[in-house]
């Protein structure tokens, strides 16, 4: 499901390939619903060992996140829960959107190639959670589904079920048509790096004796 308001984006899972279709690349969007954490771990179960996760991430949100929480039987409490770096998940992701059909990718900082391809042809957007405001993100969850599944692996490798309220800000770095902000403007970057280093060049020069 999802609904415009005032130019964001408010998606509630489950979220459809057509509820998405119109989301860009820069565009801020907000998720409601239900958000599982899974990163290195879990990725490598279902890619590589070919385990089946115990929750159906079909038309659902991952959250690329190790979470610290206060654990009491039948009172888990979340303490914070900051973004990994999505990069890390890149040589499985692709796969692991294949596999389980994922629709909205949550984590910190861009990803490759493999993933943009994937997010076009799964119709898969991957999203950006600012680093550094891990309180921040655990005041957007309003409860702990139950006990982890993988319990295993450990608290932050993990999958756990969290019911959100409006997580985010969140800023999509790849859309349904494979377009992704962090490898256009690192090309961007690149292409105008040259006409960019003249102007700092001359300031420098202005505070040196430099004959």
């Amino acid at each position: 499901m999802v609904e415009k308001r005032q130019g964001k984006y408010y998606l509630t899972t489950p979220v459809s390939a057509e509820d998405i279709k119109d989301i860009r690349i820069g565009d801020i969007a907000f998720l409601s619903g239900t958000l599982v954490t899974g990163r290195d771990d879990v990725h490598r179960r279902v890619v590589r060992e070919g385990m089946t996760s115990p929750y159906d991430y079909r038309d659902g949100a991952i959250f690329h996140a190790g979470p610290i929480i206060k654990e009491k039987p039948g009172d888990n409490k979340l303490i914070s829960v900051g973004p990994t770096s999505s990069i890390r998940m890149e040589a499985d992701e692709a796969d692991f959107i294949k596999m389980t059909g994922v629709r909205v990718l949550v984590g910190k900082g861009g990803m490759g190639l493999k993933t943009s391809a994937a997010c076009k042809e799964y119709k898969t957007i991957h999203c950006v959670f600012v680093g550094g405001c891990a309180v921040s993100a655990a005041s957007h969850v309003e409860k702990i589904e139950g006990d982890a599944f993988w319990r295993e692996l450990g608290m932050p490798e993990c999958e756990w079920v969290f019911k959100v309220k409006e997580f985010g800000p969140l800023i999509v770095s790849i859309d349904t048509e494979g377009n992704n902000m962090f490898m256009e403007n690192k090309a961007y970057y690149a292409s105008n790096r040259e006409a960019c280093e003249v102007p700092i060049i001359d300031s420098v020069k202005n505070y040196l004796v430099i004959d």
